[in-house]
């Protein structure tokens, strides 16, 4: 059965029609078909506060300019779009980097989570609760609240915590509170729902930072807006660099947030293919959300989920902790289903091997979770040999290292 056809799509182009012209999210926060606000009763209120709140603070010039000065001196932006030549020899392409590794805490994450961060102290809000998988949303996050002088807790499965240690202690130097979740599958999922109960016990004086572009309306559209600075830094140097937009642009997708914010910028250009490469896992298991899943709800927003024929939620698996999840941001899904970009999957070993490639080449370690889109190049060079691609470098590998030294080094440092 087709996407279309699974969640009784009537008009395709009308909908392609509504994301080029930008007007993506409706008043109900839905993408199409996909996203809403499915929450219980005692979030309504505080997700309408945010709503309204996130409205006025974004359409105010001082707070725009506020946040602009702060991802300039706190964070470092813009980061470079780099060539990497090397690479693109081996590859028979033209490859640009944008380097959200190079960002303050060492990825993407940290431009939501200070805008996000800024906002809670804009609305009152007394301390802040986060999710973490990969662990760089909770750095990102506590850093930010250390900046605004927020307390903030950080919720993170218990799988995660083993496998990301470096960011756990990242995390706790820098003031948060992370706590450990051993419920479920102990990976994003279950952090995620710990992090919504905290909310839901008291959403008045408690402000969710949700890191990636899924959940609840107004959180899929407000992600975008503060992760769209990706795109927007990215379109004008390849413009400036070239003189030309791109033929590609790749990111890797878990719930999607670097992904939407560097595909942003691009989608009314449509010369310019949109990839996304979702963590196709092993034998295991995999995150392939968009590749396979079906319609359901999960964490308030309505989409493609990976789920039994009774509606249970499959536990997941990748390499990568940040693409752990059996969800996917709805602007994603209304991607795919327009077939304004297309999604794939690749697999820990293809994801492992593609990290290996770029640290051989232009001696930069990225994070496991960018190096599933880094292994959807192969296949991009078979089908568009010389073409210039634009990829989304959204994280450096540091944090990956107690992953990668028995999977890549054979144990020895």
């Amino acid at each position: 059965m087709s996407l279309a056809a699974a969640f009784a799509v009537p008009d395709v182009h009308q909908l392609l029609d509504d994301l080029v012209h930008r007007r993506v999210p409706d008043e109900r926060g839905r993408f199409g078909p996909f996203g809403g606000a499915f929450v219980p009763e005692s979030l309504v209120q505080a997700l309408a506060h945010l709503t309204r709140g996130a409205q006025e603070a974004l359409s105010d010039a001082d707070f725009r300019a506020h946040l602009d000065q702060e991802l300039q001196d706190a964070v470092g932006r813009p980061t470079p779009l780099t060539p990497a030549p090397n690479l693109g020899r081996e590859l028979g392409l033209n490859v640009f980097l944008k380097r959200e590794d190079l960002a303050h805490t060492g990825a993407h994450k940290i431009n939501n989570a200070l805008g996000q961060a800024l906002l809670a102290k804009r609305l009152g809000a007394r301390r802040v609760v986060a999710e973490t998988g990969a662990g760089q949303h909770g750095v990102a996050t506590a850093a930010a609240c250390a900046r605004v002088g927020l307390p903030c807790t950080v919720y993170m499965g218990a799988v995660d915590v083993e496998r990301q240690a470096p960011n756990v202690a990242r995390m706790r130097l820098l003031g948060a509170d992370v706590v450990s979740v051993t419920t479920g599958e102990a990976t994003l999922r279950a952090a995620i729902d710990e992090a919504m109960r905290a909310w839901v016990a008291d959403p008045e004086d408690t402000y969710y930072l949700l890191g990636s572009a899924l959940g609840p309306h107004p959180y899929p559209w407000l992600v975008r807006e503060f992760q769209k600075v990706i795109g927007d830094e990215a379109r004008a140097q390849v413009l400036d660099r070239t003189g030309a937009l791109p033929d590609v642009v790749v990111a890797c997708v878990g719930g999607g947030s670097n992904a939407i914010g560097l595909f942003h910028a691009f989608v009314p250009d449509s010369d310019v293919e949109l990839v996304g490469v979702e963590a196709g896992g092993s034998a295991a298991g995999d995150a392939a959300t968009l590749t396979r899943g079906r319609p359901g709800v999960l964490h308030g927003s309505y989409g493609p989920l990976l789920q039994g024929a009774h509606g249970q939620i499959h536990e997941t698996h990748s390499v990568s902790a940040g693409l752990d999840y059996p969800g996917v941001g709805p602007e994603h899904a209304l991607l795919q289903l327009t077939g304004r970009a297309r999604y794939l999957a690749v697999d820990d070993e293809q994801a492992l091997a593609a990290l290996s490639l770029l640290c051989r080449t232009e001696g930069i370690l990225p994070a496991l979770e960018s190096s599933h889109a880094l292994a959807a190049l192969p296949g991009i060079a078979a089908e568009r040999p010389g073409a210039t691609v634009v990829l989304g470098l959204s994280g450096r590998g540091d944090k990956d290292l107690p992953t990668l030294v028995p999977r890549v080094l054979g144990g020895g440092a």
